[in-house]
């Protein structure tokens, strides 16, 4: 498990204060520099949670693994949890979050869904629709992590294939050039084409992670997303983002190392407060 240190803003004032008696401290540019790195690395821990055996799972001639029967949950746990959250109910054969209106996990049975187990390179298949003014999202290569004493949101470990009514949910607005709208990169890089079907129809999405490419599909065999963890341009574009090491510090050490030491991680739904369904779920391990 990584663990690092973490100053905040105030402590290092403190330090600095108490150091100087008041007047500026002799140090070296070397020195700044690397205080400025110490305290921009907050302190965290990966959980230890129960997984599943992959084996388990009905697996076709093609080598596709059913991850939903459409009948249980088998295979699935709440984030950072070892029971599925009350809000998640099976519907019709779906897996489907009830709209409680309260945001991101916020009523008191709700949080995001995971399957439970790590995946590294792969293709997964899912499809989704949504309800007026919904929002969700896929994440994948998630890390389940606690700091401070409380666990983390999920989505600042994990890249998220945006689910959303383009058309009625205000983020769709947000962002830049698109980039939060359906199966976007998620606040990085806009879908095209934007080709998301209207509220209540289904749409067939894709994920395709292989050794560090990533590629987001949306109702169509062509690409509308295709980037690469672990580059400079990776680096580039969470500098840009809202989870910039000035803006969000252990989300980005999270995202910058996607998948920790062994690039790998779960894959989950997001509870955004927002009734969204997903089915025909299953995934295609890539060696």
């Amino acid at each position: 498990m990584k663990k690092s240190v973490f100053l905040s803003g105030a402590a290092a004032l403190m330090i600095f204060a108490s150091c100087g008696g008041g007047q500026k401290a002799e140090t070296s540019t070397t020195e700044e520099a690397a205080a400025t790195t110490e305290a921009a690395t907050p302190e965290y821990k990966l959980m230890d949670l129960p997984t599943v055996d992959l084996s388990q799972f009905p697996k076709d001639d093609e080598g596709w693994i059913t991850l939903f029967d459409g009948k249980t949950f088998n295979g699935w746990r709440g984030y950072g949890k070892t029971e599925v959250p009350g809000a998640w109910v099976i519907d019709n054969g779906t897996i489907h979050i009830t709209g409680s209106g309260a945001g991101e996990a916020g009523a008191p049975n709700g949080g995001d869904l995971i399957f439970a187990h790590k995946f590294g390179n792969y293709e997964f298949e899912f499809e989704w629709k949504v309800d007026k003014g919904s929002n969700s999202g896929v994440l994948y290569m998630i890390q389940e992590v606690e700091s401070n004493g409380e666990v983390q949101p999920s989505y600042i470990s994990a890249p998220e294939y945006q689910v959303l009514d383009n058309e009625n949910h205000p983020d769709a607005k947000l962002g830049k050039d698109g980039n939060r709208q359906s199966s976007s990169l998620y606040d990085m890089i806009p879908a095209k084409p934007q080709n998301a079907k209207p509220i209540g129809e289904w749409n067939k999405g894709k994920i395709m992670v292989y050794k560090g490419t990533v590629v987001h599909y949306l109702n169509s065999d062509s690409p509308v997303v295709e980037y690469h963890l672990w580059t400079p341009a990776w680096k580039e574009m969470l500098d840009n983002s809202k989870f910039s090491k000035d803006k969000w510090p252990l989300a980005y050490e999270l995202l910058l190392n996607c998948g920790g030491e062994n690039k790998e991680g779960f894959i989950g739904f997001q509870d955004h407060g927002d009734n969204v369904w997903y089915r025909n779920i299953r995934i295609k391990v890539l060696d």
